[in-house]
């Protein structure tokens, strides 16, 4: 992999370890020589990966709506900066860009982002792997979830095992590293439960 784009909250959360395996992830990207693809700010969990990788020599591509510039305050720091003109582009645009996907601990945006990109993995538009930082159990309910979808009829087990998880960020590259992507499709037929 040669570039990963990294999905997060614009916030810090509640807990500092957050912020310290954004730092963390940023610092490993960039001594793997692994380029960072993110959302463009400088605030946050999304301040902290950009910097982690910036403070040790790495490069970043920001992809940043117009319209957030002055929410999200974009990263004056970066390799480069792409402004785009809307949220659909700007997935789009850090799509073609990356080789793989990291979702660390975010709200509804990281969710969204976290989801559009397993979707299009599910339906076979890319072959990327799509990973979960666990930090601290932050996505454990969601795996649940997932787990849920899979016994209830909803989901194959085969696309929730798509989302690679690890609460260590080496183990999760490795994991990304050796993904092979399924070869069946999504739909569930009558019987297959």
């Amino acid at each position: 992999m040669k570039r990963i784009t990294v999905f997060c909250g614009s916030s810090f959360g509640t807990e500092e370890i957050y912020k310290e395996q954004a730092a963390l992830l940023g610092e490993t990207l960039a001594k793997q020589n692994i380029e960072l693809v993110y959302g463009g700010a400088n605030v946050g969990l999304m301040g902290a990966v950009a910097d982690g990788v910036l403070n040790n020599g790495g490069k970043v591509i920001g992809v940043l709506p117009n319209f957030l510039r002055s929410k999200e305050i974009a990263h004056l720091g970066l390799t480069e900066l792409i402004l785009v003109e809307s949220m659909h582009e700007r997935k789009t645009r850090m799509n073609d860009l990356c080789d793989g996907v990291i979702a660390l601990p975010g709200g509804f945006g990281t969710l969204e982002e976290l989801f559009e990109m397993v979707t299009w993995a599910q339906l076979g538009l890319h072959k990327k792997p799509i990973a979960i930082l666990n930090i601290n159990g932050f996505y454990d309910s969601l795996i649940q979830l997932t787990e849920v979808m899979v016994s209830k009829g909803l989901l194959k087990e085969v696309n929730q095992q798509m989302l690679l998880v690890s609460d260590n960020i080496d183990d999760l590259l490795d994991k990304m590293n050796n993904y092979k992507a399924p070869t069946v499709g999504k739909w569930i037929e009558k019987g297959e439960i």
